[in-house]
């Protein structure tokens, strides 16, 4: 995809914003929205994951769309969605005793939120449903299924009898089950479906033995690399998340899925190193670097330019034309990942057909909001 067919990174007022910054462009957001809900048949069946974002306004972006639920990996985003009346909201954790005691003063205090939460094992349920009487309370879980990704929860073939155990439970409401398959991240698109299908093969075998037996299965599953497929399946709720900003490894990787980049980041040519380097303000600190140098940035008006060295204040790039840049020339950093930049700002710049409006805090980057 071409990045940069067009100037849309410019905006009234640009020069006067200090760097670096995080750059929302609203318009973008909405058109991903409504891009999405076009991918799939109900749009109910659509429960975004809120931690590319973290933010109030984009919650109510997605509300307004008609989006009801949402799935969360931190007590503080779950918290922002009670915030915002969300109706549905999956924590996609299993709890432990300090993050179990704060989803419940969650349930008691957000009364219209419905909360769920992940289990992946007999211990954690016993536990939750002991925590659930105590507090004369239903908690909600769905079965975390391993697929693959190898990091939490159980395997499928193991899961039927932890299905029939938990549902024996009191203060127990087992709704469906959990599954990531963030392994899968293969570019070609008719390779990725048949990983995929291999992936799930196992959970689509338990699901429908379960359902055959007469419960009402709800499965949870899936990012971006998997939505297409996930979207095709009756009785699947899908979670992709990166799709309200975008990046460029998203970009490359799934030409298929025409989302628009919708964040940036603002950076500035603060020091001439030579005549092929200079030296900018996007550091470690700007920017995720859990990549490989040379896959951290992409950079849309100088997309020649490599990253040579990074610091946490600094990055030192490489490109023909340094010669002709001075020191306070812009620069558009497009993250090859969004989500974990994201969190490395308290507020977002915001843009609205081409002007500045109200910033956006970034209020779930924090680990704890009131409780």
């Amino acid at each position: 995809m071409d990045f940069f067919q067009e100037d849309w990174c410019t905006f009234n007022g640009i020069n006067n914003i200090d760097s670096p910054a995080l750059i929302i462009y609203k318009d973008r957001v909405v058109q991903n929205i409504r891009l999405i809900k076009t991918m799939i048949d109900d749009v109910d069946r659509l429960r975004p994951h809120v931690k590319t974002h973290k933010t109030k306004e984009v919650t109510n972006l997605l509300i307004g769309e008609g989006i009801n639920k949402f799935k969360c990996a931190t007590i503080a985003e779950a918290e922002m969605l009670g915030m915002c009346g969300a109706k549905d909201v999956l924590l996609a954790y299993q709890p432990t005793k300090v993050k179990l005691a704060r989803l419940l003063s969650l349930m008691k205090f957000y009364k219209k939120t419905s909360f769920s939460c992940l289990v992946d094992n007999q211990s954690t349920a016993d536990f939750l449903s002991e925590a659930a009487i105590i507090n004369n309370l239903d908690i909600s879980v769905y079965i975390d299924l391993n697929v693959g990704m190898n990091r939490t929860g159980i395997k499928p073939e193991l899961a039927h009898n932890l299905y029939h155990d938990i549902k024996k439970l009191k203060g127990i409401d087992l709704l469906g089950f959990h599954a990531y398959d963030g392994h899968i991240y293969e570019k070609d698109l008719v390779k990725r479906e048949q990983i995929w299908r291999d992936a799930l093969k196992t959970a689509d075998e338990l699901i429908a033995k379960l359902r055959k037996e007469g419960n009402d299965i709800i499965l949870v599953a899936g990012g971006i690399p998997t939505f297409p497929f996930h979207a095709q399946k009756d009785n699947r709720e899908c979670s992709p998340g990166t799709f309200v900003f975008w990046d460029k490894g998203y970009g490359d990787n799934y030409e298929e899925q025409v989302f628009l980049p919708a964040a940036i980041v603002l950076c500035r040519v603060v020091s001439i190193v030579s005549e092929n380097k200079v030296c900018i303000d996007l550091g470690y600190k700007s920017i995720a670097s859990e990549n490989l140098l040379n896959r951290r940035v992409h950079f849309l008006n100088h997309p020649e330019a490599k990253p040579v060295s990074h610091s946490e204040e600094h990055m030192v790039i490489e490109l023909p034309a340094a010669s002709d840049l001075k020191i306070g020339d812009l620069l558009y950093a497009l993250p090859i990942h969004i989500c974990p930049t994201v969190a490395l700002y308290d507020k977002a710049v915001v843009v609205e057909d081409g002007k500045l409006i109200e910033p956006w805090s970034i209020v779930a980057r924090d680990r704890k909001l009131t409780v």
